[in-house]
């Protein structure tokens, strides 16, 4: 009698539409609760955008910053300013049960503001390859849609496991990943694109430098001499690789291991990493074999 006073109470809240609290953890430690799945979103960057897509957010995300342009639906979504000068008023306006963030894209006073006012607002900061499947884990959940999300981060991390265990005991190569071009940034051994470069049995030739995305000179280059050169480009041959050629004494140039990686695959913490690290991980193959 007693479990089925239980079902039929289930039943009956289920029935009714009454939900259990959503308790999610954010990439600041934060704990946000929401008293039902999230309807009306509001992205406030690129990736995150991108994210709640693939986790099932078809009808529910109502606006979005500039460059949130995958998939190409996202490039319908109304504008709420740029992720470092987001338009406040605009936010509010939209009544959004659910803002995401980008904790260290956009301005912290604004998405404190925001917070002050009373928005439930997740902050997303994925650092590494686990950090985006957890964070597309805890969309589905706020999406009330964890099926479908976390079908696809099993599928992201598996790719992803699946390199990393093909290129286990590859040889090592250095590589010189390149941001920019003028002026020169790089990446060090905290960034994704760096846990990118070590899954497919590279190494980071800056990996000890203290910022996240540091200025780097011609001559530091010359200095650590990478094997390969990779820079996060368009999909074609870009007028980049050109320059490099007057610096014969890298191994990189000397070899003629230059690469280029289309960014958004790569840059963005979104599962469309995987293909990104599918292309370095066969660049950094190609330079073994040129050996």
């Amino acid at each position: 009698m007693k479990l089925n006073s239980l079902f039929l109470t289930a039943t009956i809240l289920i029935s009714a539409g009454v939900h259990a609290d959503v308790r999610v953890v954010d990439d600041s430690a934060n704990e946000l609760v929401l008293k039902a799945p999230a309807k009306r979103i509001i992205s406030l960057a690129p990736h995150t955008t991108e994210l709640l897509y693939a986790a099932g957010a078809i009808d529910e995300l109502i606006a979005a910053v500039d460059f949130s342009d995958y998939p190409a639906i996202a490039k319908k979504l109304p504008r709420v300013g740029s992720g470092y000068l987001l338009d406040i008023e605009k936010i509010i306006s939209l009544e959004p049960d659910l803002v995401v963030g980008w904790k260290s894209g956009n301005q912290q006073a604004q998405l404190e503001y925001l917070q002050q006012l009373g928005l439930s607002v997740y902050l997303s900061e994925p650092r590494n390859i686990q950090d985006v499947a957890d964070n597309l884990r805890d969309m589905g959940m706020l999406l009330g849609k964890s099926a479908q999300a976390n079908k696809k981060a099993d599928e992201f991390v598996y790719a992803l496991t699946r390199l990393r265990k093909q290129y286990a005991e590859a040889e090592k190569v250095t590589v010189f990943y390149q941001v920019w071009q003028q002026p020169l940034f790089t990446v060090n051994g905290e960034h994704i694109i760096s846990h990118i470069i070590d899954l497919c049995g590279g190494v980071n030739v800056f990996a000890d430098l203290p910022v996240l995305s540091p200025q780097v000179d011609i001559e530091a280059v010359i200095s650590r001499n990478p094997q390969v050169i990779v820079a996060g480009s368009g999909e074609a041959r870009e007028d980049w690789l050109d320059n490099w050629k007057k610096w014969s004494s890298i191994s990189a140039v000397k070899h003629q291991q230059l690469y280029a990686i289309n960014a958004d695959l790569i840059v963005r913490h979104t599962t469309r990493i995987a293909q990104g690290a599918e292309i370095m991980c066969a660049a950094l193959q190609k330079a073994r074999e040129a050996k």
